[in-house]
């Protein structure tokens, strides 16, 4: 599984899950990315059929598009979302095992650690 490939696709897809009417430019800035990497990632969703572009005229009568989810779109967003679930649980707990570990040596080194 490619970590950063899916990670950048559940971050799109939950996007537009949460603004359909979002430009790809504003997407890109809301993410972090650039804009190529938010059209190169658009394009596959709507390739493997898991979105569609609808275009429409915008209060400024401007072309924009809304971005709508597949019955697939939204099987792969809930796939999706139980896989990052998954994986920030097990770094969760892979986490709590390193601080437990660090709590003992700092213990064993006499240094006082707040600890909740």
């Amino acid at each position: 599984m490619n970590h950063i490939r899916n990670n950048t696709h559940f971050k799109v897809i939950n996007s537009l899950a949460d603004h359909p009417n979002i430009t790809q430019r504003d997407l890109a800035r809301l993410l972090g990315v650039s804009l190529g990497k938010v059209n190169y990632c658009i394009q596959a969703l709507i390739k493997q059929g898991l979105i569609k572009i609808k275009n429409f005229k915008n209060s400024n009568n401007k072309l924009s598009y809304h971005y709508l989810f597949t019955p697939k779109g939204l099987e792969e967003k809930s796939r999706l979302t139980l896989e990052f679930l998954e994986l920030k649980i097990k770094e969760h707990k892979k986490l709590v095992k390193e601080i437990k570990e660090l709590e003992m040596i700092c213990h064993e080194l006499n240094i006082d650690v707040e600890s909740e």
